[in-house]
């Protein structure tokens, strides 16, 4: 398996970054996990200003503090994949949203990326100071709620989410990356 690492986004990814949200569009897939990177497309710079803005977020009911991070796979510099780990939760992000929201782009599925992706999203969380992750997905996302339970996740509850029903899951941080370091642990590079 590839070594991949995360990097924080930058101008030098502007055109790596649209061509990844572009292939989403290509798929006609959800975007997920990209910190609003589809709503910048056509103003990437002013994405790079929110996401500066996202990290000093001083947490309210409406908003709470984020980090959004590329996954790169070191082979061929390529983006792989995305994270956007919320730093705190409010009351909304604890009933539907949670911690962690990722993607990985649509030619690059089913290739075990998104199990690494989390797994370093846990490790930056445990550096935050967070002990346990919330985390949900659509319950027909299968490839998602694999992710989860591979790394430990547990369900504690299925709810209605606009016209979908959602699966609401729990990781202990700390526990999760110690159970699965020699699984993962090799396959990442952590700068």
């Amino acid at each position: 398996m590839e070594k991949l690492v995360y990097e924080i986004p930058s101008i030098q990814r502007k055109q790596d970054a649209i061509d990844y949200i572009n292939e989403f569009y290509a798929h006609n897939s959800e975007i997920n996990g990209s910190g609003g990177l589809d709503r910048y497309v056509d103003n990437y710079e002013e994405w790079l200003i929110k996401l500066e803005k996202d990290l000093k977020q001083i947490p309210s009911e409406e908003r709470v503090p984020a980090k959004t991070f590329f996954l790169v796979r070191e082979s061929d510099n390529k983006i792989v994949g995305m994270i956007n780990i919320r730093l705190g939760l409010n009351k909304r992000l604890r009933e539907e949203g949670g911690h962690i929201g990722y993607s990985i782009r649509p030619t690059e599925r089913k290739k075990g990326y998104n199990k690494i992706n989390l797994y370093l999203g846990l490790i930056e969380c445990q550096k935050q100071g967070i002990k346990e992750v919330l985390l949900d997905c659509d319950k027909n996302n299968l490839g998602s709620s694999k992710t989860m339970i591979a790394l430990g996740g547990k369900l504690l509850c299925e709810y209605p989410y606009k016209d979908i029903i959602a699966e609401k899951y729990s990781i202990n941080v700390d526990e999760s990356i110690e159970k699965y370091k020699e699984q993962y642990g090799d396959k990442i590079k952590v700068k």
